[in-house]
C-alpha cells in the first residue's frame, strides 16, 4: 500500500527543514482496512535496505523505501488491545556490507516537561543544567543521551557526531512550540560521544557547540563531549558542612590567584600542561606551606584561545579539557577541601567571543547577544555582550554560576568586569550607546541579573562567596539586595590597588609629596566589603612584575615589595596576591610559560616568600587583622600626617577592642631610630613581625624582642613607645599585659 504522508511533509523532512520529525518518523497507529496497525518510519539516507525487528518474537519485517532520499516505512500489525511494542531498526549500508541494528530515536518520549518550559521561558529554572545539553538517560532499559538546546529562530536542528557521520539529516530534533527548545533522545550513545548541533535557518546551515555541554574537545578542536558528572565520589563533607555555618567576612581570607596552565610546567616537558590531579597535590602543598586560605583560579571554563587567559569563554558548563577531565577537576577541588583550602573560580558573564562554534548568532539570529552593536558589541575586547533582559539568557547565566557550586563544589565566584555590565556607556563614545528606559546610563537588566545571581547563590549555597571586580564608585556593590545593594560578598578595591602601586613606584625621595595616595583609601575603606587585590592585571601588558616595578637597587626592590605586602596584609580588607608575586618573579607574567621557580635558589627570593608566609600566618592567628575588616571600629590611625618622613602607623582591633595590634611602616630607606609613637596602653609591646628581619633577607634592624610604653603623651595618646623604624619596612607590635 502507498503511504498516507503528503509529499510536502516528506519534502520538508528530507530537506532538513521539519520542526517536528516525530510527526513522520517513529511509530504511528494507522487504520488498514478497518484493522489497527503500526506504521514505523525511519529516515536512513545512507541505507539501501531496512527492517523493523521485533525482539519479543525475534521476527523482522522489511521496510519499503517510500522516498528516494532514504525514507523507509513498514506497516506492522497491531493486535487488538496492544500498545505499540518496543522495536529495533536494522539498516544495511554499502550494498549490505555493513548492517547496523539500533533503537529508533523517534519511539522514545521527551525529557523536558511543560513545567520545564515554563521555568525556562520565565528565566527561573535554576537547575536547568540537569535537563539541557546532553543528558545520559535510561528509558525502558535502553541507554542513550537526551539532547536539548534553545534555538527558537532556527528552521531545523539536528544532532551530529561520529555516530551519524556528522550528517544533520539523520537525527533531526523536535521543536517544542512556542518555547523554542529542541529535543531528541538518541539511544545507544554514551559518555565520551563527540557531537554538535547542525542548525539551519532558511538556506543557511552551520554547526554549533552545545552551550550546556559538560565537556569539549581539546582546542583547537571544537566538538562538545557527552560527560557523566555523577561518577565522582566526593570526600569533602566536613568542609561543606563547615562552609555552610561560617561567616567568612569575619575570617582570615588570603586568596592565591592562579592560572593553572602557567603556574608550573613539568620539568621533563615544559611544553605540556600539568593535569588537574598533578596540580592539585602541588598547589595544596604550596598553599599550606605559604598559608593561603583560598585558591582563586582564573577561568576554568572551556575557551578556544589560551592567550585569552580563559576570559573569552565558549563552554560555560565545561571544565577546560586542557588539564584533564571534569572528574579530574572535581578531584582538584576535593583535595583542596580535604586540606582546608577553599576554591574560588573566575566567572565571566560580561561578554563572550565571536568564535563560529560559540554563542554568537546561535540560531542564525542575535539570540544570546543584543542585535544592535551599540548594546551587543564590546568595542575594547572584540566580543559580544549578553542580552541580560532576555529571560532564557538570564537563566543560562545564573544557573551556570549555581552549576559550578552544585556539581564542582566551588566555594564562590569572582565576577569579572562587573563595571562593564553596570554601565551602558562603558568605554563608549557619545552616540555609540543607547540609554535605558528612563534616559540613564545604568544597565537596568544587568543590575537585576546581578542581584538575582547573588540572591540565588547565597540562598541555595550558604557559605559561598561572590566577589565583584568592580572598578567604579557604584554604591552598595557588597551590600545586601534588601538594602538596595547588588548583594556581593566582597568587592575588589581597585582604588586601593591603583593608589598603592602608584605610590610604591615613586622613588622614596619623592614619596613625601604623594603621602595622600596611601591614606586616601581609609576615607572609603568601610563603604564596602573590600578585598585588596594585587592580581594578574598588575603584571601584564608591559607593566613588568611587581618586583621589577619597585624602585631602587636590588636590595631596595625586595625591601619595597616586602613593605608593600606588609601594608596590604595589615590594611583593612581581605587579601589577594597573584602567583609569582610571593617569591618575586622577575619576568612579566606569560601564560605560555611556567613561573620562574629557579629563582628560589636565591636567598632574597626565599626571604620574600617566607615574609608572605609569615604574613599569612599572622593574618590567621591575630583576630585583629581579620575579624573587623569592614567597620571603622577595627581601625584607628596613630599617625597619618608624617609626610616628610613618609611614616604611617595605625591600630587594628578585633571584635574585643582590648585585642589589638600596632602597625608601623617606613616608606623610605632611612632608619628612624627612637621615634616616639603614641599607643593606647602602658604595657610591654612585643615585636611579632618585622619585614626587615634577616630571616627575610632584610637588614635586621628593629625592636626585638619589644619595647615598653612610657607615660609620655604622643599623637594624642597618654602613652608612647620609642620605636626603631627599619628602612623600607613594616613592624607589627602586640601588647603583652
Amino acid at each position: 500500500m502507498r503511504t498516507n504522508l503528503s509529499l510536502e511533509t516528506v519534502g520538508r523532512l528530507v530537506e532538513g527543514k521539519h520542526e517536528n520529525p516525530f510527526e513522520l518518523l517513529g511509530p504511528h497507529e494507522v487504520d488498514v482496512s478497518g484493522h489497527r496497525a503500526m506504521a514505523v518510519r525511519a529516515f536512513l539516507p545512507q541505507s539501501t535496505q531496512a527492517w523493523v525487528v521485533h525482539p519479543a518474537h525475534e521476527g523482522r519485517q522489511a521496510m519499503r523505501r517510500i522516498h528516494p532520499a532514504g525514507l523507509f516505512e513498514a506497516i506492522c500489525p497491531l493486535p487488538h488491545g496492544e500498545t505499540a511494542p518496543r522495536y529495533l531498526i536494522r539498516a544495511a549500508e554499502d550494498g549490505g556490507k555493513r548492517v547496523t541494528t539500533m533503537h529508533d530515536p523517534y519511539s522514545f518520549p521527551h525529557l523536558l516537561t511543560d513545567f520545564d518550559f515554563h521555568l525556562l521561558n520565565e528565566g527561573r529554572h535554576w537547575q536547568c543544567y540537569n535537563k539541557m545539553g546532553a543528558q545520559l538517560r535510561t528509558i525502558d532499559g535502553v541507554d542513550g543521551v537526551n539532547f536539548a538546546v534553545w534555538a527558537p529562530n532556527a528552521t531545523s536542528v539536528g544532532v551530529v557526531g561520529d555516530f551519524n557521520g556528522w550528517d544533520g539529516r539523520r537525527h533531526p530534533m523536535r521543536k517544542h512550540i512556542p518555547s523554542g527548545f529542541w529535543e531528541l533522545f538518541v539511544p545507544g550513545l554514551g559518555e565520551g560521544t563527540l557531537y554538535k548541533y547542525q542548525i539551519r535557518r532558511g538556506n543557511w546551515t552551520f554547526e554549533k557547540a552545545d552551550p550546556f555541554a559538560f565537556g569539549a574537545e581539546l582546542p583547537p578542536r571544537t566538538a562538545s563531549k557527552v560527560i557523566d558528572l555523577s561518577r565522582y565520589h566526593w570526600h569533602d563533607a566536613a568542609w561543606m558542612a563547615k562552609r555552610r555555618e561560617t561567616n567568612w567576612l569575619e575570617k582570615p581570607l588570603s586568596f592565591y590567584e592562579v592560572h593553572l596552565g602557567s603556574w608550573k610546567r613539568p620539568g621533563d616537558d615544559p611544553s605540556r600542561w600539568m593535569s588537574y590531579r598533578e596540580l592539585a597535590h602541588e598547589l595544596v602543598d604550596y598553599c599550606k606551606e605559604v598559608g593561603y586560605t583560598h585558591l582563586e583560579l582564573m577561568p576554568v571554563a572551556e575557551h578556544p584561545l589560551t592567550v585569552s587567559w580563559g576570559y573569552q569563554i565558549v563552554g560555560y558548563y565545561a571544565a577546560t579539557s586542557r588539564y584533564g577531565t571534569p572528574q579530574d577537576f572535581m578531584y582538584f577541588v576535593d583535595l583542596c577541601h580535604r586540606n582546608d583550602i577553599g576554591v574560588i573560580i573566575d566567572w565571566v558573564p560580561a561578554h563572550f567571543p565571536r568564535d563560529g562554534h560559540g554563542l554568537r548568532q546561535f540560531d542564525g539570529t542575535a539570540l544570546y547577544e543584543h542585535a544592535d552593536p551599540r548594546q551587543g558589541e564590546h568595542r575594547d575586547w572584540g566580543t559580544q555582550i549578553f542580552n541580560y533582559g532576555r529571560h532564557e539568557v538570564r537563566n543560562y547565566l545564573v544557573s551556570n554560576a549555581l552549576f559550578w557550586m552544585d556539581k564542582y563544589h566551588v566555594d564562590g565566584i569572582r565576577v569579572d568586569a562587573v563595571a562593564s555590565m553596570l554601565y551602558l556607556d562603558y568605554s563608549r563614545e557619545d552616540g555609540d550607546w543607547l540609554p535605558n528606559e528612563y534616559g540613564g546610563r545604568e544597565n537596568l537588566a544587568a543590575i537585576s541579573l546581578l542581584k538575582e545571581l547573588n540572591e540565588q547563590t547565597h540562598f541555595q549555597h550558604p557559605g559561598v562567596l561572590t566577589i565583584a571586580e568592580e572598578s567604579t564608585a557604584w554604591g552598595g556593590v557588597s551590600k545586601p539586595t534588601y538594602l538596595g545593594g547588588l548583594g556581593f560578598s566582597l568587592k575588589w578595591n581597585m582604588g586601593w590597588m591603583n593608589d598603592t602601586r602608584r605610590y610604591m613606584h615613586h622613588d622614596p625621595v619623592h614619596r613625601r609629596y604623594h603621602h595622600d595616595e596611601l591614606t586616601f583609601s581609609l576615607i572609603y575603606a568601610f563603604h564596602e566589603n573590600f578585598a585588596l587585590p594585587l592580581s594578574h592585571d598588575e603584571v601584564v601588558h608591559g607593566k613588568g612584575s611587581l618586583l621589577d616595578q619597585m624602585p631602587g637597587d636590588l636590595w631596595q626592590k625586595f625591601a619595597n615589595l616586602r613593605l608593600m605586602y606588609s601594608y596590604l596584609w595589615t590594611h583593612p580588607g581581605k587579601k589577594l596576591l597573584f602567583m609569582g608575586g610571593d617569591f618575586g618573579q622577575w619576568n612579566e607574567w606569560n601564560c605560555d610559560a611556567s613561573l620562574q621557580w629557579d629563582l628560589m635558589q636565591w636567598q632574597s627570593h626565599q626571604g620574600l616568600l617566607k615574609c608572605v608566609g609569615d604574613l599569612n600566618r599572622l593574618l590567621r592567628r591575630e583576630k585583629s587583622l581579620h575579624e573587623v575588616d569592614f567597620d571603622y571600629r577595627g581601625f584607628e590611625w596613630i599617625d597619618c600626617h608624617n609626610h616628610d618622613d613618609s611614616l604611617l602607623s595605625y591600630i587594628r582591633r578585633a571584635k574585643n577592642p582590648a585585642d589589638f595590634l600596632v602597625t608601623a611602616h617606613n616608606f623610605t630607606p632611612v632608619p628612624r631610630m627612637g621615634y616616639r609613637l603614641g599607643v593606647p596602653e602602658n604595657c610591654w609591646y612585643e615585636e611579632i613581625f618585622n619585614s626587615d628581619s634577616q630571616y627575610y633577607a632584610g637588614s635586621n634592624l628593629g625592636n626585638f624582642p619589644g619595647v615598653h610604653a612610657e607615660p609620655v603623651e604622643s599623637h594624642g595618646r597618654p602613652f608612647s613607645i620609642k620605636l626603631n623604624y627599619p628602612p623600607l619596612a613594616s613592624v607589627v607590635l602586640k601588647p603583652r599585659r
